[in-house]
């Protein structure tokens, strides 16, 4: 049985994730979020707890004994994640799916996001220089279809159906994939565009 640390797990990804995991695996998780009383527990392989991912203790404390960790995260984004990397070092865990943005490599043709993409940029900077079995994946916009439909590009290719819209159920089905499948992508950014 896979055990998940979900980062942000109020987040929209997240929650579909969430929910895609307790239907399609046997994994437990642990959804850890800032005002935790937004979400209630749905299975009783679900934990919750309420925390900051710059609380290193409160996050060594969740992430102990996890297979996996998932972060779906928003703000000081770099502060986020060398603190989920410290953290995964001392607990001793290598796996880890990070959602980013596209356009972080300026590999959207025709398009340059510029310094808005800097929080994203300077995140994933931190991942790719660890040592970490990480997955970065980098959507395109994002709709609310219940619609699954989607293709993934790498770091170094151009960005794929760049003006189409990929749902974050698409999206929720790669993390799913990614966390229970040992060492698929590992090391990679993905970029996900609409199928």
């Amino acid at each position: 049985m896979t055990d998940i640390l979900v980062l942000g797990a109020h987040g929209q990804i997240a929650r579909i994730a969430t929910a895609l995991f307790l239907e399609r695996t046997d994994a437990r998780l642990t959804l850890y979020l800032r005002n935790a009383s937004r979400i209630r527990p749905s299975s009783d392989r679900v934990t919750i707890v309420d925390g900051d991912v710059t609380d290193l203790q409160k996050l060594e404390a969740a992430m102990a004994g996890k297979d996996v960790v998932y972060a779906n995260l928003s703000g000081n984004m770099e502060q986020q994640a060398r603190a989920i990397v410290d953290a995964m070092h001392k607990c001793k865990v290598k796996r880890l799916i990070f959602i980013s943005s596209m356009g972080i490599y300026d590999e959207v043709p025709g398009e340059r996001h510029g310094s808005i993409l800097d929080p994203y940029r300077n995140s994933v900077k931190v991942i790719e220089a660890s040592d970490l079995d990480y997955t970065v994946i980098r959507p395109a916009w994002l709709n609310n279809r219940d619609e699954i439909a989607y293709g993934t590009t790498h770091k170094g290719e151009a960005f794929a159906n760049k003006d189409e819209i990929v749902s974050r159920k698409s999206v929720a089905d790669l993390v799913v994939k990614l966390a229970t499948t040992p060492s698929m992508e590992s090391r990679q950014s993905l970029g996900v565009h609409a199928a």
